[in-house]
């Protein structure tokens, strides 16, 4: 059975984002069954740990034996054997690996970039002065892929594992109204979280929390 590296705790406004939540809504969306364990920080930085997961970070995977780690590369390894998570048809295939890397890539840095500047350094004077370019930054991409999904229910023909890791992108900067003012990426972040494998996923995920409090 696979077993998900999770963390053992995080300040509640990080429930909800933390990436193994990826990965749980990947293998919920397989079928495939998983269980968890759960880090602190002195697990971060144990040889063991280290080993599976070279920078001490969630998710890495234990797969019967095989070790993986980075949420991206875990969801695509749950892709391709899902059967379900990516198109079967090559060109689609590739589409919409090519969309995974976009999401991972080119929407999700910007966006970080400007939610740790709002949670962790907003009274740093440095800080207020990147912040709008940041802000500029994240709101074209973002702009970007509301043109590209007018007119589609999802990134390609289908939901695939690109709207997975575009949702949890999306999901990220919650602290603010930019992604609820764009009716396009808002409906689209809702339409999928309406999945039941993503409810069972963050139901979950948010568990693990309550249990360790």
């Amino acid at each position: 059975m696979i077993r998900l590296s999770t963390f053992r705790s995080v300040p509640p406004f990080v429930q909800g984002l933390v990436r193994d939540l990826r990965v749980r809504w990947a293998l919920e969306e397989a079928g495939i069954p998983y269980e968890t364990f759960a880090i602190g920080s002195d697990d971060q930085n144990s040889p063991d740990y280290r080993a599976m997961q070279p920078f001490g970070q969630v998710p890495a995977i234990d797969d019967d034996g095989f070790t993986l780690f980075e949420s991206g590369a875990i969801v695509m390894r749950i892709a391709e054997r899902s059967g379900t998570l990516l198109p079967s048809n090559p060109d689609a295939r590739s589409r919409a690996i090519a969309w995974m890397f976009a999401a991972l890539n080119t929407i999700e840095p910007h966006i970080q970039n400007l939610t740790l500047i709002d949670l962790f350094y907003a009274n740093e004077e440095w800080a207020k002065l990147r912040r709008p370019r940041a802000l500029e930054l994240a709101q074209s991409r973002l702009d970007s892929l509301a043109t590209w999904l007018k007119g589609r229910d999802y990134l390609d023909e289908s939901f695939s594992a690109a709207d997975l890791l575009m949702t949890t992108v999306l999901r990220t900067p919650r602290h603010i109204d930019l992604i609820a003012k764009m009716p396009m990426l808002e409906n689209y972040r809702l339409r999928c979280e309406a999945r039941p494998a993503f409810k069972r996923a963050l139901d979950a995920h948010m568990a693990d929390f309550e249990k360790a409090a």
